[in-house]
């Protein structure tokens, strides 16, 4: 589910938060596709990184790549942290419908 179409402001943004996509070359990291993107934000960011993801992406679209890769299965479902994937899932069905 890559984003062709990313904004410069969104590559911006991975570039600032690059320690986090420590596992991609060098400037590889604002390839990554957006299921990937959110995971690592929710997983590794802090809550201003999170702020910053919601006004970039739009915190309905966040919300549903969230979803999506974690109804795709039981594995991409435990690559969120459990404390993280449960309060995200609180918030999005709050805040994201």
């Amino acid at each position: 589910m890559e984003n062709k179409a990313r904004t410069e402001e969104l590559k911006n943004f991975i570039r600032e938060h690059e320690a986090l996509f420590w596992y991609s070359p060098g400037d590889k990291g604002e390839t990554v596709s957006d299921e990937l993107l959110v995971e690592t934000i929710i997983n590794y960011g802090n809550m201003n990184n999170v702020k910053q993801l919601f006004r970039l992406m739009g915190i309905r679209k966040t919300a549903q790549i969230f979803f999506d890769s974690i109804n795709q299965s039981e594995r991409r479902k435990n690559n969120y942290y459990e404390l993280a994937r449960d309060y995200f899932t609180h918030y999005f069905n709050r805040y994201a419908n």
